[in-house]
């Protein structure tokens, strides 16, 4: 086969032995790529009932098909591990460098288990494979861990590293390269438990395409395609928050202190069309991105002079602005680099501190135990404290550092209600009772909370997508059917590599063209959506195993309780009755039983053992 390696590299820290194992055509079109590649590993090679921070728990690493060829926003590397956050197989996605440079080493994969004796890192050279010790990194932050290894190995080798929350085990903490970050379900915390905390690799060999011509000239025609779309223009000059100003106003679904209100009218401090001339100094794309949405934002002067990060993104926006009642960008700015240099998601971060201040609100928690006013009023200087000590399990902070979930447990006095999550893990910028198929992909993901998994908040708040026009995103009718193809769409995706923000111009049936430019190989639409839905399933039975089932998945109090109070969507909400029958519609599409446990039919019929 063209395009691929054909090799997975197995690295054990317990013993220090390494492996490799072949595969060939019928494993690619049963499992694709990237994520394909990493949930096969996972599923495959980890005993019912290890424990995510134990030697047992498996981390694997691809490029997704795309990867390492000139194909736009075709740059994806995805991670997999059991999450510690959840207890369930979960994937991150991230636009970092890494994944493109293990092909170059002449491996698809990367398979790593066991835990190493002492602070390790992993160097992969083509054939050589080293673990090395990482002592005078381990305490590092994630700019200077690449750095300092940079200067010992040379600047052309590529470092995804953890952070200071990684090796002190937060089951929220993240994955970073390249200032890019596999950022949900705590594999940060994963590494952190194999004492594991840098990968770094040098790959000198070519990747060859089964058609380069005709792969450029494809290239080449999308290029001009996304160039063309009015979305270029916003994308590249204010990044991912020019979403926030239509999602907010004009839709009311932006989650705001902690999920009490849909509108932020504070809005303006961290709208991206105010900030972005005065901060950005230039953009900065994901590796092989022709699509920039990055931007360098710095802070030449006042409190937060010296901040300087890439973003920051909508989601970042929301979790450490609107949940936490924080309308100064600079403080979100300050916030969102400390989560980067101490590796921790800034989705599930934000949104624990915003749930910490609305229970300092309510008086379950006090001034005194937390050391500060943890307010609305002091988000300014609260959030960025805050992150700071949880990243580094200080104080309070060490309470909030494994997430809402946990926190609300150690808590107690009623802190569980005011928890928002599934499956454990924080949901990100979307206020679901006023999109309530969206709702539902928060109940289904297999990875807990997430808008990327099916990706349909873009349906249900732009009204029509793929195959369906007409979306009411109020209404149940059909959104377990719909939320099932759409999971099984960016199952694909997360497989070749793609960016999501590429899936308005880069619908499944455009992809064979451009895998049989790389890889020789012919599918059809059909073929790769069966593809996804294999991915899907395996990920949604490896969970029915670990006993993470329909119970689990149920949304919070809150969503179920209180209507959103004001904005465009005033007094909408997700009742019981419409979760159980959206719930209900999903199990039928899928072919589950009603707890969420895929059928031996299903299995047979997908050639899942």
């Amino acid at each position: 086969m063209k395009g691929y390696m054909g090799k997975i590299l197995k690295i054990d820290l317990t013993t220090g032995k390494t492996s490799t194992r072949t595969f060939d055509e019928k494993y690619v079109r049963k499992y694709l790529g990237g994520q394909g590649f990493v949930v096969e590993i996972v599923y495959h090679s980890m005993p019912k009932g290890a424990d995510p921070l134990g030697p047992q728990n498996v981390l694997a690493m691809a490029g997704g098909v795309f990867d390492g060829f000139p194909v736009g926003t075709g740059g994806k590397v995805a991670w997999a591990a059991k999450s510690p956050a959840t207890g369930t197989l979960a994937e991150s996605i991230m636009g970092g460098s890494i994944g493109p440079e293990l092909k170059h080493a002449g491996y698809d994969a990367l398979e790593i288990v066991g835990k190493a004796d002492m602070p390790s890192y992993i160097y992969i050279e083509d054939d050589k494979v080293e673990i090395n010790e990482a002592a005078d990194i381990w305490g590092k932050d994630t700019r200077v861990v690449p750095e300092t290894l940079k200067k010992r190995h040379g600047w052309d080798v590529k470092v995804a590293c953890i952070g200071v929350a990684g090796e002190k085990l937060s089951k929220i903490a993240c994955i970073d390269c390249d200032d890019r970050q596999a950022g949900r379900a705590g594999l940060g915390a994963v590494m952190g438990s194999k004492n594991l905390k840098a990968v770094v690799i040098r790959g000198t060999r070519d990747l060859e395409p089964a058609e380069p011509e005709k792969l450029l000239e494809i290239a080449l025609r999308y290029q001009k395609i996304y160039e063309a779309a009015p979305s270029f223009i916003e994308d590249t000059k204010y990044g991912t928050g020019e979403f926030l100003g239509w999602v907010n106003k004009e839709k009311g679904v932006f989650p705001t202190r902690n999920w009490q209100e849909g509108y932020f009218k504070e809005r303006e401090g961290i709208d991206p069309y105010s900030w972005a001339p005065k901060y950005v100094t230039k953009n900065k794309a994901c590796f092989a991105c022709t699509k920039p949405c990055g931007k360098l934002f710095e802070v030449k002067s006042g409190k937060f002079a010296g901040v300087a990060i890439d973003g920051i993104e909508y989601e970042t926006l929301y979790s450490l602005g609107g949940a936490c009642g924080n309308s100064d960008v600079e403080s979100v700015a300050k916030a969102n680099e400390l989560c980067d240099l101490l590796g921790m998601d800034t989705i599930s971060a934000g949104v624990t501190v915003g749930f910490a201040m609305e229970l300092m609100q309510r008086g379950i928690i006090t001034e005194k135990e937390v050391g500060f006013k943890l307010t609305w009023d002091n988000a300014s200087d609260a959030v960025p404290w805050m992150i700071e000590m949880m990243g580094n399990r200080k104080g309070f902070g060490d309470i909030l550092a494994d997430g809402v979930k946990v926190a609300a447990k150690k808590i107690g006095k009623g802190a569980e209600r005011y928890a928002i999550h599934t499956k454990g893990m924080e949901p990100p910028a979307y206020d679901v009772r006023g999109m309530k198929g969206h709702g539902l992909a928060y109940m289904t993901s297999t990875r807990g909370a997430c808008h990327l998994r099916a990706g349909f908040y873009a349906p249900e708040l732009v009204g029509k997508f793929w195959k369906w026009e007409g979306i009411d995103r109020f209404s149940t009718v059909n959104k377990g059917f719909m939320v099932s193809q759409t999971e099984n769409f960016m199952c694909v995706y997360d497989s070749v590599g793609l960016c999501k923000f590429s899936r308005g111009f880069f619908l499944i049936a455009k992809l064979p063209e451009v895998i049989e430019a790389i890889t020789g190989l012919k599918f059809t639409e059909d073929e790769l959506l069966k593809i996804g839905e294999r991915i899907h399933n395996m990920k949604g039975n490896f969970n029915a195993r670990e006993g993470v089932t329909r119970k689990d998945w149920l949304l919070p109090p809150r969503i179920l309780e209180d209507p959103i109070p004001d904005g465009p969507s005033k007094g909408s909400k997700i009742s019981v009755d419409e979760m159980n029958l959206m719930l209900d519609d999903y199990m039928k599409a899928r072919g589950w039983t009603k707890d969420g446990v895929p059928t031996p039919e299903k299995l047979k019929e997908l050639d899942i053992s």
